[in-house]
């Protein structure tokens, strides 16, 4: 789940608004597994979240589904009662589903999949104390043209953001990498929601932009635990809004959306993705 923006990290300026200079907590190799633990119920949620999703599935069955792999794991849910400040009301489900305009935070309710309907969905889990949060685009049924690039530069992006994750970068340099691969293909970037630090809670310092320039911000350091989440929208607009639900964010020019995220530990022998796999230059999902 995506954190509400908190300013200039990427840019080098400390913190955000009100927030000033972030604390960031360093985990240990131990903590780093125990993280990875609650990484693999994640990335279960969203393997079981995708095989219920077909035409005709409501979005509250995913979120049933997704219910019972958690309390088959002995997990919990950090989405379900969360409640920032922007909310009006806790959220009330264990997982995501935004579907086509979209782009983050829908709340799973009776809507029926239809074919060709671009889904994303967005799963955390808690385990024994410690928190991993990704999230997966597809379409249900066929894949339009326009859709498939989408998903596939928001992914390229995860990718790319994902290899500047590495002890003496910047976050700007994961920032600028996610911002070139979503500019490059004429999509709308919004710097108002992004990525985060993980581990203890959900949302932690420091805040990861979607966009930033490379050799800003704090600087990289093994141990440091993030979750990296790229979110593109196809009609270029860099614009959206807080839909009458207080939860779903939409884009303003009605467009589809993409999301993909990984939780990610920078460690001295590169990056380790604690809710998926790494193979050369490709993040290979397990819910995939």
């Amino acid at each position: 789940m995506t954190e509400q923006g908190c300013g200039g990290t990427a840019e080098g300026q400390p913190g955000g608004p009100g927030k000033g200079t972030p604390v960031v907590e360093i985990k240990t190799p131990g903590e780093i597994d125990a993280i990875h633990a609650a990484g693999r119920v994640v990335a279960d949620v969203l393997a079981a979240a995708r095989a219920c999703a077909a035409p005709g599935v409501r979005l509250s069955e995913l979120d049933s589904a997704a219910r019972e792999v958690l309390a088959a794991a002995g997990a919990a849910s950090p989405f379900l009662g969360y409640k920032p400040k922007f909310a009006p009301v806790p959220y009330p489900a264990v997982i995501c589903t935004s579907v086509n305009d979209a782009a983050l935070h829908g709340i799973p309710d009776g809507y029926r999949l239809r074919p060709g309907d671009l889904l994303s969905v967005d799963a955390g889990a808690v385990l024994d104390g410690w928190v991993a949060d990704a999230a997966v685009s597809f379409t249900v049924g066929p894949t339009a043209d326009a859709d498939a690039r989408l998903i596939a530069t928001t992914e390229a992006a995860l990718r790319a953001g994902i290899a500047a994750a590495v002890p003496g970068g910047r976050i700007g340099d994961i920032s600028a990498a996610i911002g070139a691969a979503g500019r490059a293909a004429g999509y709308g970037i919004s710097t108002d929601l992004g990525g985060h630090g993980v581990g203890r809670s959900m949302h932690e310092d420091p805040h990861i932009p979607n966009r930033g320039r490379a050799g800003r911000g704090m600087r990289l350091v093994p141990g440091l635990v993030i979750a990296i989440e790229p979110w593109f929208m196809a009609g270029g607009s860099d614009d959206c809004y807080l839909d009458d639900d207080g939860w779903t964010i939409r884009t303003a020019d009605g467009s589809r959306a993409a999301h993909a995220e990984h939780t990610v530990a920078v460690t001295s022998d590169g990056p380790r993705i604690l809710t998926g796999a790494y193979q050369g230059n490709r993040v290979t999902l397990p819910f995939a």
